[in-house]
Order: structure tokens, then sequence, then C-alpha cells
């Protein structure tokens, strides 16, 4: 059988990073509600803070939007203050957690060991990671985009099976927040290498169905564009996602409404 892209659901995930109170948190998902009435045919979902994940779960109600975390800790409990562990995640309703994203590794010391960890224990207790990976500006103009997605690739998912659980965010740090974008073009070719990593390392069924979101600024502007490209599975959407009318439209525009 010849695979076909269009196998793979689109994922549309929001994290919204550090913004919205709680009454903030359920008003915006009752207007993203609100406003993809009837949309079908693709996986949509948010990412507040930590101490609002009950109000996002009150809002979200029996819509079909499912829960993320922005992070999540490797042990199950202990002296780790701060910190969260997945079954508390799972125990609130939260099937999804960003992992490894850029601000992690820039700002809080994430390393792709860290990322491994995290990775394991959140599959463990069955919530679903989304692994960031991408490159820097100096990186990407030096010729080393590819060794790095794969130095990330290697160790942040060393010793791992699951994959069917896992999806994987590239996000080229030097599109986020910056006014610059990646062409359709870049996007495609990075989560090309990255299918090819994966049919590599753990064979063709495993590349076939895994989900590679796009998460450098994508927006209502170049979301048609880049989920027309065949690796595009989706995207992770930070500024966009925290405007309800922005981020329903790339939903729609995942479905090509």
């Amino acid at each position: 059988m010849v695979y076909n892209p269009a196998m793979r659901k689109k994922l549309i995930a929001g994290n919204w990073k550090l913004n919205n109170n709680s009454l903030q948190t359920g008003d915006l998902i009752r207007k993203i509600i609100a406003l993809t009435a009837g949309i079908s045919g693709v996986d949509v979902v948010v990412a507040p803070v930590f101490p609002f994940l009950h109000a996002a779960r009150e809002a979200i109600g029996s819509s079909g939007i499912e829960l993320a975390a922005q992070d999540v800790f490797w042990e199950e409990k202990g002296a780790f203050t701060g910190e969260v562990a997945p079954s508390m995640l799972a125990d609130i309703g939260c099937r999804w957690a960003i992992i490894g994203h850029s601000e992690r590794r820039q700002y809080f010391g994430e390393t792709d060991e860290t990322v491994n960890k995290k990775t394991k224990a959140a599959i463990k207790a069955g919530v679903r990671p989304i692994v960031c990976v991408g490159e820097t500006l100096a990186e990407r103009e030096s010729g080393a985009t590819e060794k790095v997605i794969e130095k990330q690739l290697e160790g942040g998912f060393r010793d791992i099976s699951e994959f069917p659980m896992t999806v994987i965010a590239y996000e080229p740090v030097w599109a986020i927040g910056t006014g610059k974008n990646a062409t359709s073009q870049q996007a495609q070719d990075v989560h090309a290498f990255i299918r090819g990593w994966l049919k590599a390392k753990r064979g063709s069924d495993v590349a076939d169905v895994v989900r590679i979101l796009y998460g450098g600024s994508m927006k209502s502007s170049n979301a048609a564009e880049l989920l027309a490209c065949p690796d595009v599975d989706g995207g992770l959407i930070g500024g966009a996602s925290l405007i309800a009318e922005d981020f329903s439209a790339i939903i729609r525009l995942s479905v090509g409404k």
C-alpha cells in the first residue's frame, strides 16, 4: 500500500505560555469552541499555565478539545519543589505535555537528557508528549540545522519505542517571536529530514504515523501554505493561539475550511 500523508490527522496545539488568568483561560476556550463549531477531522489541544488547568478542563467540557501541560517532571513524587509529575497531569484529565520547548532549553536548562527522561515518564503515565526540536539562527546560518536536529532527536528519544504515542514539533528558534518566518519549503525540508530519521531508526510503519508539527510562528496568514506541505501535520501555535479568531482560523484551515 502506498502511504497517504492525509492519513495522519492534523493536530493544532495552542501553547499559551505565561499568559491568561483563570477567567481569561475559560473565556478563550469557550470562544474557540464557538468559532469552530461543526469542524471535524482535526485534533485540537490547548496548553494553559499549570494553575488554570482545572479552569480549562471545565471550559472544555465535552467539546473534544484536549488539554496539555507546558512542561512535566520525570519523577512521580519526592522532594522536588515546584515540579509536577505526569501522573498528576493524567489525574486531572491532561492528556498531553509539551517537552523540550526552546524557551525551556534557553531559560531553564533543559537538555536532550532531561527531554528524554520527561518523555519516558510522560509515556509511562499515559500522557502524550509533544517533543520540540529546533535550531538557532546561528546554527542555521552555519549549515548545521540537520546536525542539530539529529542530535536532539537521538538524545531526546534514546531508548524510546512508543513512537505512536509521541508527536514531534519542529520549532526553528530563529522564527519564534522574532518577526522572521521560515518559508514553507524550509519547513518542509526539515520535516522531511525528521521523517527520514524516523524511517531510518524506527522503520516506515513508525515514520508514516508519527505527526510532525511546525512551531515557528504559524498564523492564519501563513498556515494554509505550511499545512499543505506533505510532512507538516499541524502546528504548535504560540501567539496566534491567544486570539480566538486567529487560532480558530488555523484550525479551519487545517481541514480546508
